[in-house]
């Protein structure tokens, strides 16, 4: 059995933003030291460390070096060198393993992947250059979503194929580079689950929350969602699948698309704490950073029980601030609301700069004030552009 790490050791992350803030916040409350490693000075995540290692990911000797003051090296996202995390692996334990980070970087591999362990997804074709272009129409005909293999977010890197013709134009737009295109999916509600899996391999599921997104960022999650217990059962089962399958030691979230007919696709999988999560903090008893901490230092894991009967969460984005800075007694006058601001300094739209969580005896009443306070923390009282 895996020695604990006890509180007093130092958890090393990389990537400086919202979520390692969120993870150095619950670390610290449990009694441990966190070292961020991020290129640039003053990330979010950086404000509430311990320390801050400033260099870029392409350092190894800066990692190597990083790795050695640490006990565990985690990360806060998925877009770390594949070399990086090899290299901080020769001297601490990095959770979760690189496995499922090189898997997670590339659409591709996360797909195949998937596939093995039997999961569904979406039909789809690759494209490794303009030869395959004809191909990957005969096999996914529009319409579709042209994605590109790597470094693609909140709607980042994709773009929309109507007709056969949309294909070339889209693809050069891209970059010329790996790309998949995927069908397009005629989903009724998109849902995550979050999970943990600790080193002796017990698992703690949160249940799926309901997720709306704007112009591809998520905008709003709710939680309990309003899903069959079917449907719950066979969230849960796939973000078990995948824990389970990349011997997971850590948090990751899967996203998920729920068709008609109450069957499930897989979308995509988040190596770590995820965004439609960040309610977990208002609205049950062990959140997921603290999930996150607890995996990846060998404690037991939390309780994933919802302590509220209903919570939503609704996304700050640099929209919000357009009108001058926002209203945040406004927004803090609706009942069970609380916010949590990221500590970045310059708003720009569609760029995530907090977010409000409202617990309430229902979902439509959280919903509804979540709504409703994100509205009047505008200086102008409408809605923000993209939120």
């Amino acid at each position: 059995m895996t020695t604990p790490i006890q509180p007093g050791a130092v958890l090393g992350v990389l990537g400086g933003g919202q979520l390692g803030r969120m993870f150095a916040q619950a670390a610290a409350r449990m009694g441990y030291r966190v070292d961020v490693f991020a290129p640039g000075g003053g990330t979010p995540a950086g404000e509430v460390a311990s320390r801050e290692t400033i260099a870029d990911y392409d350092d190894l000797d800066a990692i190597e070096a990083f790795s050695r003051s640490v006990d565990v090296v985690t990360f806060e996202f998925e877009n770390v060198p594949a070399a990086t995390a090899e290299a901080a692996a020769r001297h601490a334990p990095v959770r979760p393993p690189g496995a499922l980070l090189h898997a997670s970087q590339d659409r591709l591999r996360e797909k195949r992947a998937l596939m093995e362990l039997g999961l569904p997804v979406a039909p789809f074709a690759e494209i490794a250059g303009e030869a395959q272009l004809e191909p990957a129409l005969a096999s996914v005909p529009p319409p579709g979503i042209l994605k590109t293999a790597r470094w693609g977010y909140d709607g980042h890197g994709q773009r929309r194929v109507d007709r056969i013709e949309d294909l070339a134009p889209a693809w050069r737009e891209l970059g010329e580079g790996p790309a998949v295109l995927e069908q397009r999916i005629d989903f009724v509600a998109e849902l995550s689950v979050v999970g943990a899996r600790g080193q002796g391999g017990e698992l703690a599921l949160y249940e799926p929350t309901l997720n709306r997104h704007e112009n591809h960022i998520l905008d709003l999650s709710t939680s309990p969602g309003p899903f069959a217990p079917r449907v719950v059962r066979e969230a849960t089962e796939i973000a078990r699948a995948v824990l389970e399958g990349f011997d997971v030691a850590g948090v990751l979230c899967v996203e998920l698309f729920l068709l008609a007919d109450d069957t499930l696709l897989v979308n995509e999988v988040a190596p770590r704490p995820h965004n439609s999560g960040h309610l977990t903090i208002d609205a049950h008893a062990c959140s997921q950073f603290e999930q996150q901490v607890r995996a990846i230092c060998g404690l037991p894991l939390g309780s994933t029980e919802r302590v509220v009967p209903a919570a939503a969460m609704a996304n700050l984005l640099g929209d919000l601030w357009e009108g001058g800075a926002p209203d945040w007694a406004a927004a803090l006058a609706q009942p069970g609301a609380r916010l949590h601001l990221y500590g970045k300094g310059e708003p720009r739209p569609g760029r995530k700069m907090g977010h409000l969580t409202v617990t309430a005896e229902t979902v439509e009443a959280a919903e509804e004030r979540a709504v409703a306070a994100r509205r009047r923390s505008t200086r102008s009282g409408g809605a923000p552009v993209s939120a």
